[in-house]
């Protein structure tokens, strides 16, 4: 059983807090401030109880080191704007600068550590990094959802060193969600999975196909499937090597009772900067070409799946960041938004859509955690969970 930070004795008391700040900077500011707008009332509520907090997170890549270009210190006056309060950024984790900040920090003060992976130890979850980190604090709180499916020493190997720890609002909320889309779904329910590709979705459509009613493929990775059932696919983004696989699933679904729907119709495009697309028949694509979106009639059915029950969608339907080829990802956000259903998008790109559609105010619940959520719906114990409950 999680508990909550309500459970905790936080005031005047150290609060590592583990968050998810993993946004994208673009010329050394914050090109999109969702993730931290989501995880500002946290940092409010536990300094509004007199905590100091010690607020962590990764950000990016780096290749085994400090890198400028992942620096989270962009971060931290945006962070001190959504949560009101002051922020003071330590271009340190575990070192002598952190250790000073840390111990002159009053209650209700907000200390921003650097990049977490600056540190290989990090990633590694090391336990001597990990005890480091611990260190800084007295009770540990977990808010990163979406980093919940790694056994890092921020997310995992910390965690053993406190006997006061919870999850975050974001964390519960989360759970809670996605629990509901696994293990009591109201039915039907559908599932809308799309994106690049299969790979690293296997084991959740598995999974999916044998407790969906309705399994929708759409995206890059439906072109695997219409391989699959022997049909040409052009020029478009396909996994050959995972064609059996595909027909497993395919197979599974029907042997369980689960309609899976492929598309019908879909738009192609000789190459990604075509000013627009065509409508053909997927018996029609042609050699030369590229698949780029679902065709109207697959929206059609799609979106008439889509009025009550319960409705999870992981994966845009096409290059949606390409204005031309964005209207069948658009079409099902909108759908989604005016359903009865209670409806949970996850994966960044398929909530990058439901904010570029407006209608992100209208989802039941909108997942910060791509990889996570489909580990977790997978029925994957996820580490950053299980180092909460001990």
């Amino acid at each position: 059983m999680l508990r909550s930070i309500s459970e905790l004795k936080v005031e005047g008391r150290r609060v590592l807090l583990r968050l998810d700040l993993n946004v994208p900077l673009k010329d050394g500011k914050v090109a999109d401030d969702a993730r931290i707008r989501a995880a500002a009332p946290t940092v409010r509520q536990l300094v509004q109880r007199g905590a100091v907090v010690i607020a962590c997170s990764h950000l990016g890549r780096p290749k085994g080191g400090p890198d400028p270009r992942y620096t989270l210190a962009p971060v931290a006056p945006v962070l001190a704007a959504h949560a009101g309060v002051n922020v003071q950024f330590v271009p340190d984790v575990i070192g002598p600068a952190a250790k000073q900040a840390v111990a002159e920090a009053v209650a209700g003060q907000v200390v921003l550590l650097e990049n977490l992976r600056f540190h290989p130890e990090e990633e590694a979850n090391d336990p001597a990094f990990a005890r480091e980190l611990a260190a800084l604090a007295e009770v540990y709180v977990n808010d990163a959802f979406g980093t919940a499916h790694r056994a890092h020493a921020s997310t995992y190997g910390v965690a053993q060193f406190f006997a006061e720890k919870a999850a975050g609002p974001l964390m519960l909320a989360e759970v809670s969600a996605l629990s509901r889309v696994r293990d009591e779904p109201e039915r039907p329910l559908v599932v809308i999975a799309g994106g690049a590709k299969i790979s690293g979705k296997l084991e959740t459509l598995e999974a999916l196909a044998g407790k969906a009613d309705v399994l929708c493929l759409v995206g890059g990775l439906a072109n695997t499937f219409l391989l699959a059932q022997g049909l040409g696919v052009g020029r478009s983004l396909v996994e050959p090597d995972l064609v059996d696989k595909a027909q497993e699933i395919l197979r599974q679904g029907q042997q369980r009772g689960c309609r899976v729907l492929l598309p019908q119709d879909v738009v192609v495009a000789e190459s990604l900067e075509a000013a627009r697309g065509r409508t053909v028949g997927v018996e029609e694509v042609p050699p030369e070409a590229m698949i780029v979106d679902i065709g109207p009639q697959t929206l059609t059915t799609i979106t008439a799946q889509l009025s009550r029950g319960t409705v999870f969608w992981n994966g845009p339907a096409g290059v949606f960041e390409k204005q031309p080829f964005a209207t069948g990802t658009l079409g099902i956000a909108r759908a989604l938004a005016k359903s009865q259903a209670f409806t949970v998008v996850g994966g960044g790109e398929s909530v990058e859509a439901v904010h570029l559609a407006g209608v992100a105010e209208q989802i039941s619940h909108v997942s910060t955690g791509g990889g996570a959520s489909l580990e977790f719906l997978a029925g994957y114990r996820l580490p950053g969970l299980e180092a909460l409950e001990g």
